[in-house]
């Protein structure tokens, strides 16, 4: 998340009420995830498994949980819950409205078409000859392109799945991202695509998508990517440009797919992939799996 004006260490110190380490002026620009985080940016770490990560990554602002030596260039903000403390920050520079506001921001392009029975949130921007079918969801901060068609009961923009457990409870990382669809995209019926939490979740122009699909938080489809039923993307993911994805594929968090590839049905995804053609519970060389099957056939 960018902050509509550049904030100070001073300032977003005032804001959790935390200890800075660094000049009271250093700029501060937003928010991001360690993932995605860029010079200026906000990171948050609170085990020390990840201090390492955290404090060498882009991001020149780190909210963490115990005062360490502070690399040159960058500030600490120290926290006895920097979890709680991102949320803060993140929520105090955007307003979540979650449908309970009145409708306010939302811009459609001419020759669009929204069914009465879809549901739109705030600051909402949907381009021209888009195609909205009935009891959509389109949650706040949506960016639609032009020529869009979306089918019936899918939902833009759900909460992003990302908790932690604390005290025997699950506490939300609030998501304040939003949900990017590209010019010419197909999403079909009653499928979800949730909002990244401090950045988008795109969907690249002209991809299409079957039906009951989930895409997770924060990843970014490339152009004209297909993606059939019941598959289930989870966050963080990189989807290159011409990807085939076949029908219930499974893919775990913070993958990146090259350009081209093809995931066969059912296949599971649990690495990066080259570009290739993939089968299996746990993704294989469509050939090699082959071999496999024909090695094991002739044991018997």
């Amino acid at each position: 998340m960018t902050f509509k004006q550049p904030q100070t260490l001073q300032a977003i110190a005032e804001i959790i009420g935390a200890k800075k380490i660094g000049p009271e002026d250093f700029p501060v620009l937003g928010t991001n995830e360690i993932h995605m985080v860029r010079p200026g940016d906000i990171v948050f770490v609170n085990h020390p498994k990840y201090y390492d990560k955290a404090l060498h990554s882009a991001a020149t602002v780190i909210l963490i949980d115990k005062e360490v030596e502070c690399p040159e260039g960058k500030a600490l903000l120290v926290s006895d819950d920097p979890f709680r403390d991102f949320n803060k920050i993140n929520t105090h520079f955007t307003r979540i409205s979650n449908f309970r506001d009145e409708l306010h921001d939302v811009e459609i392009g001419d020759g669009t078409f929204i069914h009465h029975s879809a549901v739109i949130g705030n600051e909402v921007t949907i381009g021209k000859n888009c195609h909205i079918f009935p009891n959509v969801v389109i949650g706040d901060r949506t960016v639609i392109g032009d020529n869009v068609i979306i089918q019936s009961g899918t939902v833009l923009g759900g909460d992003a799945f990302y908790y932690r457990k604390i005290n025997g409870k699950f506490d939300r990382l609030i998501s304040v991202g939003n949900v990017v669809i590209k010019n010419n995209v197909e999403i079909g019926n009653l499928c979800t695509i949730d909002r990244g939490v401090t950045s988008s979740t795109v969907i690249g122009q002209g991809s299409v998508l079957d039906n009951q699909i989930q895409i997770g938080h924060d990843t970014v489809i490339g152009k004209n990517v297909l993606i059939a039923s019941q598959t289930g993307i989870a966050g963080c993911c990189v989807i290159g440009d011409d990807v085939t994805i076949w029908g219930q594929v499974g893919m775990a968090s913070g993958l990146h797919i090259e350009e081209g590839t093809v995931l066969l049905a059912q296949v599971g995804v649990n690495r990066d992939l080259k570009k290739g053609t993939y089968f299996g519970p746990i993704a294989e060389e469509f050939r090699d799996y082959l071999r496999k099957e024909v090695k094991l056939k002739n044991l018997k």
